[in-house]
């Protein structure tokens, strides 16, 4: 089994689309970001995506713990033409909605959709498994790629993961077990320490 440690990054403090931005996370709270990285095995490897917000806040719980490359493929969706806007500064209201209220084929102009996030960081996670078996693994990710993730090990549809909260700084725990009647198992969601 390998137990997979999902910790959003730190807050940006953004009111608008980030995706693939490269802008850095508020840590600040070193009283929260002791407290997640007790929470954590101290024997896992951590691993995050590529972008800075990810990568200082896997430095600030990582510890001694061993550092893996960093993984593009652990970014946050990318909204493309909309990415840095509002909701309402959006010149396609309709689409935008229908992006965000039927989440899972429609995508944001030069962007990707959710059921594309959902491949891409799913492929990540099996990577990880296979090139690490049996191991705890710290990803540090963002919003959606964690919720792909609890989607799939809940068995739910994208609108269902779409609805659940992910704090920063949150530790979402999952097991893989490899079962190949539900190879994942919830464990933990959105959990402060």
């Amino acid at each position: 089994m390998s137990r997979f440690f999902w910790v959003r990054h730190g807050p940006t403090h953004a009111n608008s689309m980030v995706g693939w931005s490269d802008i850095p996370a508020d840590l600040s709270d070193a009283a929260l970001i002791a407290r997640v990285d007790a929470h954590l095995p101290q024997d896992a490897l951590v691993i995050s995506s590529d972008l800075i917000r990810a990568v200082d806040t896997a430095t600030a719980i990582g510890g001694a713990r061993r550092r893996l490359p960093h993984d593009r493929d652990l970014r946050e969706i990318h909204f493309g033409a909309w990415e840095l806007q509002r909701f309402n500064e959006v010149d396609d209201p309709a689409h935008i909605k229908r992006f965000w209220e039927e989440p899972g084929d429609v995508k944001a102009p030069d962007g990707e959709s959710w059921n594309d996030l959902h491949v891409r960081v799913s492929a990540a996670a099996q990577r990880l498994i296979a090139a690490h078996p049996g191991r705890d693994i710290i990803a540090v990710a963002h919003f959606g790629a964690i919720l792909s993730q609890v989607q799939t090990a809940r068995g739910q549809t994208a609108s269902e993961a779409f609805a659940q909260k992910i704090d920063n700084l949150s530790v979402t725990e999952l097991h893989w077990t490899g079962d190949p009647a539900g190879p994942w198992r919830p464990h933990r969601v959105n959990h402060i320490p």
